[in-house]
């Protein structure tokens, strides 16, 4: 059992309140979760300002500013501990930036990266993370949460979600029963994976669609649905979308608010039932076996 839950903003002047909003969805889903959480955050300007990217590590080690710094001298890189989570930014394009940390360090792991987007990991009790993650004071456009109930490996960093690929991030509460099929076509396809955690397989693949096969956000999700098997609500998110996939039997709860200022959706209606306007909202479980997009 997890607890997921998001928020797409389409009212800019909501942007600073962003963090708030987040803050306190945490409430919401902590019961569902409390061995670990994740957040990812897009568009949060002092975060990752124009021009800079940002790769986020866990096991990183402790001279990891000095050891990219070295490689970009005039990158202006900064780095940040959240939890077990290393943020590192710098003013040079995503790619050159999460090549350069993996050279320099080949033993950690590469959990998120993109131009305007964050990630950050821990294990703890999440309302305790948030705080370590300064949520409240996040700004921007959109939003994802994870808290861990781990039932099937350890509680760690590496198992907490979201699992981040250039820049689409996916929170999942569920299992795949065919990931290791899945993973081992990728894999022949020249897919490289950071884990065994069967959220990373549904990562890769919609992303892989998407880079490779020219697939829209939707068009990608549509195509897990068919081929992925088990009980699953995913929450996915790119720089530009917003999508949420639930499997045929729609055994995990969700439940999606739709607002003219904003879309959201948790596990659990109490960590969205604070949105400013829900009265006006239209408020609905998603079906089962779809797929719902939006896109800014």
């Amino acid at each position: 059992m997890c607890g997921i839950a998001g928020i797409q903003l389409r009212n800019e002047s909501l942007a600073s309140q962003l963090g708030s909003l987040m803050h306190e969805m945490v409430e919401g889903i902590v019961v569902r979760g409390p061995d670990s959480a994740g957040v990812a955050l897009y568009g949060d300007p002092e975060r990752v300002p124009d021009d800079y990217s940002s790769v986020s590590l866990l096991n990183a080690p402790s001279d990891i500013k000095e050891l990219v710094s070295a490689k970009l001298p005039e990158a202006d890189v900064s780095v940040e501990d959240m939890a077990e989570t290393t943020f590192i930014r710098a003013k040079v394009p995503v790619k050159e930036l999460v090549l350069i940390a993996r050279e320099v360090a080949p033993d950690a792991s590469v959990i998120g990266s993109g131009e305007d987007s964050v990630v950050y990991k821990g294990v703890g009790n999440p309302l305790d993370l948030r705080e370590t993650y300064r949520l409240a004071d996040a700004t921007g456009y959109q939003g994802v949460i994870h808290t861990r109930l781990a039932t099937e490996s350890a509680i760690d960093a590496e198992g907490a979600h979201p699992y981040s690929v250039n820049g689409l991030s996916i929170v999942h509460n569920g299992s795949f029963s065919n990931h290791a099929t899945i993973r081992r076509d990728l894999m022949e396809k020249g897919v490289e994976f950071d884990s065994q955690n069967d959220t990373e397989v549904a990562a890769r693949y919609i992303s892989y669609r998407m880079q490779e096969l020219g697939e829209s956000l939707d068009e990608a999700a549509e195509a897990l649905s068919e081929n992925f098997d088990g009980f699953y609500t995913l929450l996915i998110t790119t720089e530009d979308s917003f999508a949420v996939a639930r499997d045929q039997y729609a055994c995990k709860p969700a439940i999606i608010a739709e607002h003219p200022d904003w879309v959201a959706m948790a596990s659990e209606f109490q960590a969205i039932s604070h949105l400013p306007g829900m009265d006006d909202a239209k408020i609905f479980e998603p079906a089962p076996g779809k797929v719902y997009t939006w896109k800014r």
